[in-house]
């Protein structure tokens, strides 16, 4: 799998799956130690937010390479929570992106 050089940017939709994972407080105290984690292996959280719906959060990520995209699912996995990330492109990339089409 060939390795990015720039950070790229991720969304994860995450759910708490975990039986084990008591309540919500439990899961915010532990906040700091997943970021700290996810830190180790090249990915920086860039935001974090609850969100109504049918996942409890949507986190926001910037990964120095799709390795370490997945070595982050793997991270939050590890705590009770079940992620679906996404490569994500900010809307002013893609309508540049489009324009070159025409």
């Amino acid at each position: 799998m060939p390795q990015q050089t720039d950070a790229t940017r991720y969304v994860s939709l995450v759910d708490v799956s975990d039986p084990n994972v008591q309540n919500v407080q439990e899961l915010a105290a532990t906040w700091g130690d997943v970021r700290e984690e996810l830190a180790e292996v090249g990915v920086d959280v860039e935001d974090a937010y609850v969100i109504l719906g049918e996942v409890d959060f949507v986190v926001v990520l910037d990964a120095e390479s799709t390795d370490a995209a997945f070595r982050a699912d793997v991270v939050l996995e590890r705590h009770g929570l079940d992620v679906q990330t996404m490569e994500a492109l900010p809307t002013e990339e893609f309508g540049a992106l489009v324009e070159e089409l025409h």
